[in-house]
């Protein structure tokens, strides 16, 4: 299944090993994932070590259950329980796979978080960037914050230069099923044999 460029940014900076105990503003959650991805980049282990420790960290930080949902568009209300259990498996298994086997190539993602604004007691943005370098330019990041539980703040979204990348994902999926009848076993299939190959 073809990811976009933009879609892998979204895995790449979606980690955290923030304790989430009290209370905590949605800016430095964002800005403590960062810290967090790049510690876990940098480390001297294997690929797939690397791998492991981000899937648990992406786990605990991003709303995947969420993001697969909003990813299913209008199609979920269609499906009946059983089936939507076996997209939950399956998209959770796409994402950790795509994000975890393509972000542990990179090292140290500088990103520098640099306001928020609050949209509602749900949803907050964070907006940041991420540093040009010698290989790329600059890149503005904002990020969706769901934070209706405020001890337990979780990403839902992320907009790179004005690009909503759950949206693309959403439009991804649209297309599948178009080119399918509308057949969710087609998505099903796309799914897994992305995460098998």
């Amino acid at each position: 299944m073809k990811s976009s460029i933009g879609f892998f940014l979204f895995f790449l900076i979606t980690l955290s090993g923030v304790n989430k105990v009290f209370a905590i503003s949605p800016d430095i959650f964002i800005q403590s994932t960062v810290n967090r991805a790049s510690e876990v980049l940098s480390k001297n282990i294997s690929k797939e070590e690397k791998m492991n420790q981000l899937k648990i960290i992406a786990k605990e930080t991003v709303d995947i259950k969420g993001v697969g949902y909003y990813s299913l568009g209008s199609k979920r209300k269609n499906l009946d329980k059983n089936q939507l259990d076996i997209y939950t498996v399956l998209f959770e298994n796409y994402f950790l796979k795509s994000f975890s086997s393509r972000l542990a190539e990179y090292t140290n993602p500088e990103i520098d978080v640099k306001n928020k604004e609050i949209l509602n007691k749900n949803y907050t943005i964070v907006r940041s960037v991420l540093v040009a370098t010698d290989e790329r330019p600059e890149v503005k990041i904002d990020w969706r914050v769901y934070t209706k539980d405020q001890k337990n703040p979780l990403i839902r979204d992320l907009i790179i230069e004005g690009l909503s990348l759950a949206r693309t994902q959403k439009e991804e999926f649209r297309s599948i099923l178009n080119s399918n009848d509308d057949d969710i076993n087609a998505l099903f299939k796309s799914l897994k044999e992305f995460y098998i190959k």
